[in-house]
């Protein structure tokens, strides 16, 4: 399975850290930047992920900006993208039961490495549901 990361300055130090855990489950990684902590936008970079993971270059993504929320924002403009920002276990696992989220967003300066690394594990070990999840799915895809 590949996996898409994208981040902001405000991201690169924790998406050093869930890459290099990523890699040590087996995953491959394609890292789309930013490789500096100087100051960048994070629409570029969330748009580049969810692009990657829209046109199936990648087959999940996961995106950190400072708090999550802006690149989260960014990569949700691309259709096809269902990116859920996790700040708790519990909702990870929701947001891949629920609503089969292909992007996950974490915050770099909200949410602490060993949780996020829990938060990442977790939506990646969790099933979708589908049923009347699929429903909502699909009216989320069409807009």
């Amino acid at each position: 399975m590949i996996i898409a990361m994208a981040n902001d300055h405000g991201g690169l130090a924790l998406k050093k850290i869930v890459k290099e855990h990523l890699i040590e489950r087996g995953y491959k990684v394609v890292d789309l930047g930013t490789h500096s902590e100087e100051s960048v936008d994070y629409p570029i970079y969330g748009k580049a992920c969810g692009e990657a993971v829209a046109s199936g270059k990648a087959d999940l993504g996961i995106v950190i900006c400072g708090t999550g929320i802006g690149i989260s924002i960014a990569a949700n403009k691309v259709k096809g993208i269902r990116c859920g920002l996790c700040t708790s276990v519990e909702m990870a696992e929701l947001t891949k039961k629920h609503n089969d989220a292909n992007m996950l967003a974490l915050g770099g300066r909200t949410t602490d490495a060993e949780l996020s690394i829990k938060i990442t594990d977790t939506w990646l070990d969790t099933e979708f549901e589908g049923g009347r999840h699929k429903r909502r799915t699909d009216m989320l895809d069409e807009m």
